[in-house]
């Protein structure tokens, strides 16, 4: 049996038999079959996540439409959002050139108000379209995207918590769920892990104080767990058993246990956003400008900490974090400049001028 990966209406991939007839359609407008096509594609052969393709195909489904009103197939007066895709076609496509492209480019810019980030990653989805058309279909086409030049991205230094700050925030964390919401941010400070990352773990995924990741792009990686984790996690363990049981006993039916490390109250996998609730809220009880500080910055504030404190070499680093490039993660060296400065500072000849 086929399976199709639908984007409803919320932006949510959804996996579905082909033959289900009660699966929820997304709407006709923002239906296309080559991007369904392209979505099997790039999940089952080249292993993208589904954060990527739901990203994608919301910036293929912005192309399209652009598409049909450069090429004058739609009214001027119809609002771009009611454009209706599914006439898009490979004649259609066949004939986009580099200028289209830009042109597409320069709208995100103008119009909607794309940083560089956002623009690049249009970018590798148009590209990704024309790979699956060129490449792997093999039609008779060019690709317009060959000369295409990615928008420059000025890289920051990453935001992180300081040691005392990570300290405060930990200290911050109590209420009903405190072992569960401690062992998440101590995750979260200690492995450097993304937030998909920790709400997709599995209770397997634990063995013998060995952590198992599944990343972008579905590649894994090992991390082995510090003492802080291993005592977190232990402490989780009989909290997250006892919950189990109450709610088995509280239904008349079989309850099916899920088995994500950490749940929410119905006893689910705790999902993106509750986390991201929870570690707000510590975050403000803990002082901490939480206009700044995200869940993402925890993972920043763990490779900040460890390459600053444990004396961690950035390949190490690089397989910690799961970073395809290491250039991606050559941004936390930033941190040695303040301690070069101040050992500048400190030479005994900092002070010297000449009589």
């Amino acid at each position: 049996m086929r399976i199709i990966y639908y984007i409803n209406i919320k932006g949510e991939a959804k996996l579905l038999p082909e033959d289900k007839t009660n699966a929820p359609k997304i709407p006709s407008k923002r239906q296309n079959a080559i991007l369904t096509d392209l979505a099997d594609y790039l999940i089952s052969a080249k292993g993208y996540s589904l954060n990527t393709i739901r990203s994608y195909q919301n910036d293929l489904i912005q192309f399209f439409r652009f598409l049909r009103r450069r090429f004058g197939q739609v009214d001027r007066d119809c609002p771009f959002e009611a454009i209706d895709i599914s006439p898009i076609d490979f004649s259609l496509l066949s004939a986009v050139q580099l200028a289209d492209i830009y042109a597409f480019l320069g709208y995100a810019s103008v119009q909607r108000g794309n940083g560089n980030t956002t623009r690049k990653r249009k970018t590798a989805a148009i590209r990704a379209l024309y790979h699956y058309l060129t490449v792997v279909l093999q039609l008779d086409m060019s690709d317009p995207t060959q000369n295409l030049e990615v928008p420059k991205i000025k890289q920051r230094d990453p935001i992180y918590l300081t040691l005392d700050e990570a300290m405060s925030l930990l200290n911050a964390i109590d209420g009903r769920n405190k072992e569960r919401d401690l062992a998440i941010v101590t995750l979260f400070l200690n492995c450097g892990m993304r937030l998909s990352e920790l709400t997709n773990l599995r209770l397997k995924d634990i063995q013998d104080e060995t952590l198992h990741i599944v990343g972008k792009g579905n590649k894994e990686r090992d991390v082995i767990l510090n003492d802080a984790c291993v005592n977190a996690l232990e402490a989780y363990y009989p909290i997250r058993k006892q919950q189990i049981e109450r709610i088995e006993a509280q239904s008349d039916k079989v309850v099916k246990v899920d088995d994500h490390l950490f749940l929410s109250s119905r006893g689910r996998g705790i999902s993106n956003r509750m986390v991201e609730g929870m570690v707000h809220k510590y975050i403000l009880k803990a002082g901490l400008d939480a206009n700044k500080i995200t869940v993402h910055k925890l993972r920043h504030t763990a490779a900040t900490l460890m390459y600053k404190y444990g004396q961690v070499d950035i390949r190490t680093l690089q397989k910690v974090l799961g970073h395809e490039n290491v250039s991606t993660t050559e941004i936390y060296t930033h941190i040695e400049d303040d301690d070069v400065r101040a050992a500048l500072y400190k030479n005994p000849l900092a002070e010297f001028s000449p009589k």
